[in-house]
């Protein structure tokens, strides 16, 4: 049995466990045994001659994690603090700056920060990287040991060095840490227009999203004109889940469908019968953050035409990892497949290209900052199925309000212009009444700030 894990990084996974089998054992030849003969020569060469005195269990921890990052960014060796942080990643709390991150050639890179947290308040973005923790460089160390020490106490203060690409200086930022809680699902009306801020699938993150919904309805005493489901800068987690949070939205079909290295090793999921959302017009905000199990909502909603994505092309990570149990605390976190939308299509590389590109325009730097996704990882894996988007019609025409500067759109009280957007779009189907309703409420989210 396999349970998958779909996450932008290691902190954003599942403890869903498989045991180890002995079958792949018979696929061991004797060119198998040359190659550990060859390593075994190696290994004591090392043991004897090196400068240091190193353990057995640093050199067969160091040849673990080697062979694993020699496969693709995703595949790993889950020791007792990773099996920690999964644990958080999908069910608890901790203390700490609210961020998602990952290690990318020694380098601490943000995948992203978590909404209203310590990093997320402090400017902190996707891409930056953290150089130095309390003065000292964490460059060349390990991601457990990074984030451990950006964990702890609530109300303890820590200093850390941030270099963006494209900006001349450093950024020293003093934060403080915060009891980060795990709330996946928030909701908020609108005007008449329903809004869902889903920030990652852990294993609450269906019901919570069904609740929302209710949630929504009772506050506005009727259904609303539509929802806005924002996936911005959510990476990812339960596959599980992801079909859920898909499955409140469509009447039926296929979700997702998952391929293993064999041409049978096909599963698919499908859609219960009942959309909670009565048919209501759906918009999904997506962006370069949108990750794995993000990706697979939006795909399944855009490939059923039961909404349009809104935003910018996602994260474009297509595989599936599955945790294999080595001992109580520590597994095997490896990639055995590929997911596909319903018309079959793979967003590994490419992501999910929005049907409405809308740029962030609020943000002063979203021109300037650069953006990286699954593509841009070292040792990703390689579409195997190529999509042709020549035959797709392309609208070369901004919208004029495109053009307008962040210091313009605050005037106005847009301090988030992709979500004010959408908000709008959904608003016009109730005329300009519910267009005025949807600004005044963006104002007042402004004033109250």
């Amino acid at each position: 049995m396999k349970f998958p894990l779909l996450s932008a990084t290691a902190l954003v996974a599942t403890l869903a466990l498989a045991p180890v089998t002995t079958g792949a054992m018979a696929a061991v030849d004797a060119s198998a045994y040359r190659e550990m003969e060859r390593f075994m020569d190696v290994y004591n060469r090392v043991k004897a001659d090196y400068v240091d005195k190193v353990t057995d269990a640093q050199l067969i921890k160091g040849a673990i994690d080697g062979m694993l990052a020699s496969l693709d960014p995703h595949s790993g060796y889950v020791d007792a603090a990773d099996y920690e942080n999964l644990r958080i990643a999908t069910e608890g709390n901790y203390g700490g700056l609210g961020l998602t991150v990952s290690l990318e050639d020694g380098a601490v890179k943000v995948i992203a920060p978590q909404e209203d947290s310590p990093a997320w308040r402090a400017g902190i973005k996707a891409g930056d990287y953290i150089t130095h923790i309390d003065g000292k460089l964490i460059y060349g160390g390990s991601l457990d040991e990074a984030v451990a020490q950006m964990r702890g106490k609530p109300g303890s203060k820590l200093a850390i060095t941030i270099v963006r690409p494209g900006r001349d200086k450093p950024m020293e930022l003093t934060l403080t840490r915060e009891l980060i809680v795990q709330r996946p699902v928030k909701w908020e009306v609108k005007g008449d227009v329903g809004y869902l801020n889903i920030n990652t699938f852990s294993e609450t993150t269906g019901a919570d999203t069904r609740a929302a919904m209710v949630a929504i309805e009772k506050a506005l005493g009727r259904r609303p004109l539509g929802y806005v489901v924002d996936l911005r800068s959510n990476g990812g987690g339960l596959l599980t889940q992801a079909i859920e949070v898909a499955d409140v939205f469509l009447e039926g079909g296929e979700v997702v469908s998952q391929r293993g290295r064999e041409k049978g090793d096909i599963e698919r999921y499908y859609a219960k019968p009942g959309d909670m959302a009565h048919g209501l017009p759906i918009i999904v905000l997506t962006d370069s953050g949108t990750a794995s199990a993000s990706e697979i909502v939006a795909g399944a909603i855009q490939d059923h035409h039961r909404g349009l994505v809104m935003g910018e092309r996602t994260f474009g990570k297509g595989s599936v990892q599955t945790l294999l149990q080595l001992g109580p605390t520590t597994a095997l976190r490896l990639t055995t497949a590929r997911y596909y939308t319903p018309s079959g299509r793979s967003v590994q590389e490419g992501g999910i290209e929005p049907d409405i590109a809308v740029p962030q325009i609020s943000d002063p730097d979203y021109k300037s900052r650069p953006v990286f996704r699954e593509a841009d990882l070292r040792r990703h894996l390689i579409n195997e199925v190529k999509a042709d988007d020549k035959i797709l019609e392309e609208d070369t025409k901004d919208d004029p309000r495109f053009s307008a500067t962040p210091d313009e759109l605050k005037k106005q009280g847009v301090e988030d212009f992709q979500l004010w957007y959408a908000l709008k779009t959904i608003a016009r189907l109730g005329g300009p009444p519910q267009v005025a309703a949807v600004t005044a409420s963006m104002k007042k989210d402004v004033a109250a700030k």
